[in-house]
């Protein structure tokens, strides 16, 4: 199977898109519409969330392995540590391993219930991202990828140990790195700065910018306060400007994206992953503006 990271680094910037399991079956076929629609744009990958705790595991591992089966897309799966012992970790792997999936995001992972509660590592688990990414590669040919955060993670103390945290984790092995969502370039470009500044190993990482097309105001700010986002007030007011016009907030959600991303890619970015909601109109939108894709209505 193809590895995330042989589809970066060329010479033209690429894009990738993230999915999550869906709930029920209308959100099912949803799901995959959109799979199918992005399909012919050719991703360089699509990701698979892996619910709090390893709530949504089966569903991450039936969706990913669709995608490898089924689909022409480069699949990577999520993998957290939350309320997994290292002997349940080594299994979830090899079940990635049987079933053709050999590209893994290794996140710590969010507390169940509380996002923004304690974390508490299970007694027999592993404490760090970094602690994930040495097990995933030790056990097979994995290709793994880690998370990053422009404007530094909620626990984190500071900018400066938040990227130090960043820099243990690929130097235990992973990859690249893909953002946190965020709507100020100034933070990605800082974030770019600070992890090339550790290092001359770090300087040539790729680290792909977390892009979420904004379609409701409700969503994003839910959204932001999980994640620790900041949501800039001009693009509030923009949204609060069309009122409840649902199709006025998702023009608004392209045109924010679209602006966003414009200037990350004037500033080198070597790629960019959206972050769809399950959903691909907007984001074939945004793409269609960067000509990154065909002229697409939004839906």
């Amino acid at each position: 199977m193809t590895a995330v990271i042989d589809r970066l680094g060329g010479d033209r910037p690429v894009f990738s898109i993230e999915f999550s399991p869906p709930r029920d079956d209308a959100g099912e076929r949803q799901l995959w519409q959109a799979v199918r629609d992005f399909e012919p744009l050719d991703p360089a990958f699509a990701s698979v969330t892996y619910g709090a705790g390893g709530s949504n595991r089966d569903r991450t591992l039936r969706i990913t392995k669709r995608i490898v089966q089924e689909t022409t897309v480069v699949a990577m799966a999520h993998l957290t540590a939350v309320n997994h012992s290292v002997a349940e970790l080594r299994q979830v792997i090899g079940n990635y391993a049987q079933a053709g999936i050999r590209n893994v995001l290794a996140l710590r992972g969010d507390p169940p219930g509380d996002p923004l509660g304690e974390w508490v590592a299970h007694p027999q688990g592993v404490h760090y991202a970094a602690d994930l990414v040495r097990l995933a590669r030790s056990l097979d040919d994995f290709c793994v990828g880690v998370a990053a955060f422009p404007e530094r993670h909620p626990r984190s103390l500071d900018a400066e140990s938040d990227v130090r945290y960043l820099v243990a984790k690929l130097r235990a092995g992973a990859q690249f790195a893909i953002t946190q969502m965020f709507f100020r370039p100034e933070d990605y470009l800082r974030l770019r700065d600070r992890v090339a500044a550790a290092g001359a190993d770090m300087a040539t990482v790729p680290i792909l910018a977390g892009v979420m097309p904004i379609t409701t105001l409700r969503g994003v700010q839910k959204m932001a306060e999980l994640s620790g986002c900041t949501i800039p007030a001009a693009v509030r007011d923009r949204l609060v400007a069309v009122g409840d016009d649902a199709a006025a907030v998702r023009q608004v959600g392209v045109d924010v994206a679209s602006e966003l991303c414009e200037r990350l890619l004037a500033e080198g970015v070597p790629g960019l992953h959206f972050y769809t909601l399950n959903r691909s109109g907007s984001t074939r939108a945004v793409l269609a503006r960067l000509e990154m894709a065909p002229t697409v209505a939004t839906r």
